[in-house]
């Protein structure tokens, strides 16, 4: 099926917050700025549907999108911007780590990395914690439309070799403005969500 609604669902910062659904859940996850309100655009085919800010450290929420009730898109709050204090940080961090320890909706997750830097430590840590959860994942690299396809290969590969990526792991280059990697996207939630069928508009 195409994709023909989606909508924001609600905002929270703690469980009893979090929507009464059985929908399963894909939480994106990565650093500040890197682009995840850009991907939720970008999947859902709506311009606007997750705001999109020029400053790092603006989603300090968790914001759920419901795309055809058919499953939620999760945007958790970016990590590792610097001009927050250590308390605000921490507070952060606490809202992720609630979510994925406990929401039992939590299908997959979708790990975004800009595809021009080397993955930082904290991005690791975070990779790290995502393995030792268990749950199916995918690296998402993005702003690909900032260098030339002739260097993904380079920078997959320090992508790869950074995080300590196993073959069967996907790195995906995305750009939200040349629409690259979207039904590479599609696809990959496709294996977690049983029935899922969407075929995003081309």
């Amino acid at each position: 099926m195409n994709i023909k609604w989606s909508e924001h669902l609600t905002t929270a910062v703690s469980p009893d917050g979090y929507p009464l659904s059985e929908l399963p859940e894909i939480a994106m996850v990565g650093r500040s700025n890197v682009g995840k309100s850009s991907l939720i655009n970008l999947l859902t085919g709506r311009k606007s549907l997750a705001r999109v800010g020029n400053t790092p450290g603006k989603t300090r929420v968790i914001n759920f999108y419901n795309v055809e009730d058919k499953l939620i898109l999760v945007d958790l709050p970016g990590y590792g911007y610097a001009k927050v204090s250590e308390a605000e940080k921490n507070r952060w961090g606490k809202i992720i780590e609630t979510y994925l320890n406990t929401r039992k909706q939590l299908s997959a997750m979708i790990m975004l990395t800009d595809i021009r830097h080397k993955p930082t430590q904290q991005d690791i840590v975070m990779y790290q914690w995502i393995c030792s959860m268990g749950k199916p994942h995918v690296i998402v690299a993005t702003k690909a439309d900032k260098i030339a396809k002739a260097h993904y290969d380079k920078h997959i590969a320090q992508i790869r070799l950074t995080l300590g990526l196993v073959p069967e792991i996907p790195v995906i280059p995305i750009s939200s403005t040349k629409r690259l990697g979207l039904i590479n996207v599609w696809n990959e939630i496709e294996k977690v969500v049983p029935g899922l069928e969407i075929v995003p508009d081309k």
